[in-house]
């Protein structure tokens, strides 16, 4: 079996053929590159049989469409993908014989409703579900994800060998396929415990889905065959948890006030803005909220700095949860000029232990 990743970009494109068969298989295959697989196969003098995305993709225009307009190839996708012009349609525990090869196909939500993981020989291309090492995976904020169906999903991949090597649909910085022994080790996805630990995690981590990855999504549900389809900015590793974050904000260092010092705080500091990244249901959660507060969602921040213009000078304190999502905003604020930034040190969750 002929084996190689062609894209020169972060997101990933995975051919798989057969010499002797003249067969060959695309695993998400972007639109920008469509010419250049074309003209592969036309000098390898393949039959392009199958096109795979491994889920509905919300940073590129898939290639998928494109490619069977023009070869007449089978598109492959799950069952529950909402694209129109997929035509096998899988689920979990299917198998395909592809170029003369068993796929096995897992159902492995959780990123979207419809991601799919595809293993053959040892080869373990994952998508977006599981990312390498560090990475961890792919962000569960986007219409469809899910983070307990995620949690669920890692767990079918308790009987998957040690030497099965990963293969992503993205690798930002570098990152080399690695086995599953490597990412046992190293993944923070596969190192919680728990459930309920993993499903906290994934949501202190949240911020929320850029208004252009919407459009990214909307156009791959059409099949959209223009690669200008949708606007889509470069080299952003949009699809990581935090990802769209502005990257130069890992280094800001952030100031925390403690429960007790809060309360004092506001007391002596009548103007200062109380802020709550939160989504608006949480609110009204079992940890409430704080009277008088402003609630922006982390997700939607940046968009929305305008509103904060009148603070620029002034003290703002970020509230969230944990203290996880506010500490991301404080740090885009500052990055943006704010210059009196605090975060409540552990969240609601710290404010209500304290018996405030």
């Amino acid at each position: 079996m002929i084996f190689e990743q062609l894209n020169p970009s972060s997101c990933k494109t995975y051919l798989l053929a057969d010499d002797d068969l003249k067969q060959a298989i695309l695993i998400d295959p972007v639109i920008n590159h469509v010419t250049m697989y074309l003209d592969l196969m036309k000098e390898r003098g393949y039959q392009l049989t199958h096109i795979i995305d491994t889920h509905t993709h919300a940073d590129h225009i898939s290639a998928c469409p494109s490619l069977r307009d023009a070869t007449d190839c089978d598109y492959v996708m799950h069952e529950l993908a909402p694209s129109k012009c997929v035509s096998v349609r899988v689920e979990d525990q299917s198998e395909l014989t592809l170029i003369g090869k068993k796929f096995k196909i897992l159902h492995t939500p959780g990123h979207t409703r419809d991601s799919i993981t595809i293993l053959t020989d040892k080869l373990l291309f994952t998508g977006d579900f599981l990312f390498l090492e560090d990475a961890g995976a792919g962000r569960d904020d986007l219409p469809g994800g899910n983070p307990e169906d995620h949690w669920n999903s890692l767990l079918k991949l308790s009987n998957i060998p040690d030497d099965m090597v990963v293969y992503p649909a993205h690798e930002y910085r570098n990152r080399k396929p690695s086995d599953m022994k490597t990412q046992r080790e190293k993944n923070p996805h596969l190192k919680i415990k728990t459930k309920e630990a993993f499903i906290l995690y994934i949501n202190d981590l949240k911020l929320g889905p850029a208004d252009w990855m919407k459009d990214v999504l909307n156009a791959n549900y059409k099949c959209s065959t223009d690669p200008n389809a949708a606007w889509i900015p470069t080299d952003l590793p949009a699809c990581e948890i935090k990802g769209t974050m502005n990257p130069n904000t890992d280094d800001i260092e952030v100031k925390y006030i403690s429960p007790p010092k809060f309360k004092d705080h506001i007391k002596n500091n009548p103007n200062i803005l109380l802020l709550d990244v939160r989504e608006k249901y949480e609110l009204s959660d079992q940890l409430g909220h704080i009277d008088n507060v402003m609630n922006i969602p982390i997700g939607t921040l940046t968009s929305h700095l305008d509103k904060l213009n009148s603070y620029a000078d002034g003290n703002i304190i970020l509230i969230c949860r944990s203290g996880a999502r506010a500490t991301s905003a404080a740090k885009i604020l500052t990055t943006a000029g704010f210059l009196h930034v605090y975060v409540l040190e552990g969240g609601m969750i710290n404010y209500r232990l304290h018996g405030l």
